[in-house]
Order: structure tokens, then C-alpha cells, then sequence
């Protein structure tokens, strides 16, 4: 068992996608997101999207975080997180907007005050004018905060995304086994971003927190943590929140509250370019199951060969340097330096790097696809 799992949690959430094996997968089965006809507007040429997502234990961080610090303003970023988690899932179908937006807050009052669910709101505001400064268009619908101590330790922030794209917009994946894989950076300053990214999005934060927190805090903040975790794996690092992570000009405590990079704006800019657009077999936001997420939408026999990685940011090589965690869980469970992948035609592949360039991201061919026997995945040399 890994120590992600023996933590309580699942980068392939294995029982979870067995329960919804029956369920039906709608008019684009092999889309990034459930899509279905257009059941509001009765209209065959539309199609409607909904999707939930959150910023998961990220918000348990952000409370140790303010409590320590009295940094009000981190709460901000737990925002952006509940937003883009959604966002950026739904754009991988091909779908740019607009977008509506409503968000679900669940805290206990007794340690979340109103200043907190203030900065909260002001934090989605605040992203949503960003998105709309680079063409994409949100709209807050509002949302519900709920009082509902005896379920939450803390506060859990979620929100829902739906939008109403045409058909002819949609792409579904169809990973071919020419294809080239184009990755896009998850940390540095996008020209979006207003500080340095340390690139851990929302997934891997209950590792990633545990694993480098000094153990001091576990009788400090019992309500941050579930209680059913083995002590040995509650805060276990060597850091505090303020200590500097090594190699950039952060604290290890702001490095794990990086707000999710969004990759709407460069997107946006790639999938109004037609030609672009064609040569396109599937976009992977590689969020849950990190850099092995491809693999529940490969639906053929193919190898896919990540053989040319972005360079380890210093975030992730601080996790597995301290923790001697293995490389293999390492990928399983962190996107260890690219959070989206467009699998393409190589003749296309430069264009995007260059998109990708002019908003600062760094973008590379990290791999490629072949023919196989089997569905395979390789990463760095490790076989999954």
C-alpha cells in the first residue's frame, strides 16, 4: 500500500469508478467530460455541460496556513483552485464558454468566521476578472454557504461549471499512435499569474502537506487531519509553513497553496486556430491519477512513452528527497511539473510551444505514442 493510500486517499479512486461503471457516459463517451444533448435548450446543433470539482484538502492547508500567519489573504487561492479544477477539465473537451458559475462552501462555524468566507468570495471574484481579461467569459451565479459542523472539521470548498457549447466544438480522445505529446509547464509565472507558481495544483495535498510538515503540528491542529490516519503518517516532514523551499523565492507553505495554474487562456488562443484544432487527438488535464490520467480515455492499444519530462520543479523534488517515496508513486500521485498535455500531430506540436511561450508557460515534446499489443504506459523509464 502506498503512503498516499495508507493516508486515507486514492490517485486512482479505483472503487469509485466501479460504482459508476453502469452508469451512462453520454453523447461524447470519450470526451475529457460528461456531455450531454442539449436538455435546457432542446436544440440538436448544442450540447450541455455541468461539472463539480473542488479544491479537495488544499483548504486545510490554507487554515494552517492563516492560523500560523494571520495571512487572511490565502484564502483567495482556494478560490481559484475550486474554479479551475472545473474550468479546466471542461475546456479540454474542446468547449471555451462562457461558462457559468456557482460555488458550495461547507464550514464549521465555530473555526471558519465570516472574514474567511469574505475573502473566499472576493477570491472567486477576483479569478473570474482575471479569466475575463483573457477571453474567457464566467458568470457567478452565486452559490450556498452551509453551517455544517458535525460533517466538517474546517471548510470544504467546491463549485459547479456548466456551459452550453456547440457540437461541432466538442473533441473527444482519439490518440493516435503517431502522435507527439506536448506538455505544458504547472509551475514558474505564467503572465496571468501574479507570483511564481510552485506547480501542485489541487491534487496530491494530503501527501504533499503530510510529507513535508513538521509533526509539531499534529497536536497543534488535531482538527486539520483525519483522525482514522495512522500518527506516523500525520505531518511527518521535516519544514514548517514558513521555512523557504529550497531553490525558489517562496516558503514551503505558500509553494503547497500555489493557486491551479489555469492553461484557459492558452487553450483559448490554440483552439481558435482551425488548423491547430485538426491536428488535435486529445487534451489531458492530469489531475487525479497525475501523469497516468491518460490512461482511462486510451481506447486502443497503444503505447504511451513519456520519455522527455519538464525539468522536476523544486516542490515535488523536496517531497520525494525528503520521503524517499518511489519515483513510480511519485507520478501516480503528483503531475510533477506539466498539468496538461495535448496528444497531436507533430507537425503542430511547435506552434503550441509557441503559444504557450507567449504567455510565459513553458511547453515541450515530452513523448510520443506507438503501436502496441497492449494498452501501455511508460514514464521516465517506469512501466504502469
Amino acid at each position: 500500500m502506498s503512503r498516499y493510500e495508507k493516508r486515507g486517499v486514492s490517485s486512482q479512486k479505483e472503487d469509485v469508478h466501479k460504482a459508476i461503471t453502469n452508469i451512462d457516459k453520454g453523447i461524447f463517451p470519450n470526451a475529457f467530460c460528461k456531455i450531454v444533448e442539449d436538455y435546457i435548450g432542446g436544440d440538436q446543433d448544442y450540447c450541455n455541460i455541468v461539472h463539480a470539482d473542488g479544491a479537495g484538502t488544499k483548504s486545510s492547508l490554507a487554515y494552517l496556513y492563516w492560523k500560523e500567519t494571520g495571512d487572511i489573504s490565502v484564502w483567495r487561492g482556494i478560490a481559484q483552485d475550486a474554479i479551475v479544477m472545473n474550468l479546466d477539465d471542461i475546456i479540454c473537451t474542446g468547449a471555451v464558454g462562457p461558462f457559468l458559475l456557482s460555488n458550495t462552501i461547507g464550514r464549521n462555524k465555530h473555526l471558519i468566521p465570516g472574514e474567511v468566507i469574505k475573502e473566499l468570495i472576493d477570491g472567486f471574484e477576483e479569478c473570474i476578472e482575471t479569466m475575463q481579461s483573457f477571453g474567457t467569459q464566467i458568470k457567478f451565479t452565486g452559490g450556498e454557504t452551509a453551517d455544517v459542523g458535525d460533517l466538517v472539521k474546517t471548510i470544504i470548498v467546491d463549485s459547479t461549471v456548466a456551459c452550453r457549447p456547440k457540437r461541432k466544438e466538442i473533441l473527444e480522445v482519439d490518440i493516435q499512435p503517431t502522435d507527439v505529446i506536448v506538455g505544458f509547464s504547472s509551475y514558474g509565472k505564467a503572465s496571468y499569474e501574479q507570483t511564481y507558481n510552485a506547480g501542485i495544483g489541487s491534487n496530491g495535498l494530503t501527501s504533499g502537506r503530510h510529507d513535508l510538515l513538521h509533526h509539531t503540528y499534529f497536536s497543534k491542529y488535531p482538527e486539520s487531519f483525519d483522525s482514522n490516519t495512522n500518527e506516523e503518517y500525520i505531518y511527518s516532514g521535516q519544514f514548517s509553513l514558513t521555512d523557504a523551499l529550497p531553490d525558489t523565492s517562496v516558503d514551503i507553505g505558500k509553494a503547497l497553496l500555489s493557486p491551479t495554474r489555469t492553461y484557459a487562456p492558452i487553450l483559448n488562443k490554440i483552439l481558435a486556430d482551425a488548423t491547430l484544432k485538426q491536428g488535435i487527438h486529445g487534451i489531458i488535464h492530469c489531475t487525479g491519477g497525475a501523469q497516468t490520467k491518460v490512461m482511462k480515455f486510451l481506447d486502443k492499444p497503444l503505447h504511451i512513452i513519456k520519455d522527455s519530462l519538464l525539468p522536476i520543479p523544486p516542490l515535488f523534488d523536496a517531497i520525494q528527497k525528503t520521503t524517499s517515496t518511489s519515483m513510480k508513486e511519485m507520478f501516480e500521485v503528483f503531475n510533477m511539473g506539466h498539468r496538461l498535455e495535448i496528444y497531436c500531430d507533430k507537425d503542430i506540436a511547435q506552434k503550441m510551444i509557441d503559444t504557450a511561450a507567449s504567455f510565459d508557460v513553458q511547453a515541450q515534446v515530452i513523448g510520443r505514442c506507438e503501436s502496441s499489443a497492449t494498452k501501455r504506459l511508460s514514464i521516465a523509464g517506469i512501466e504502469y
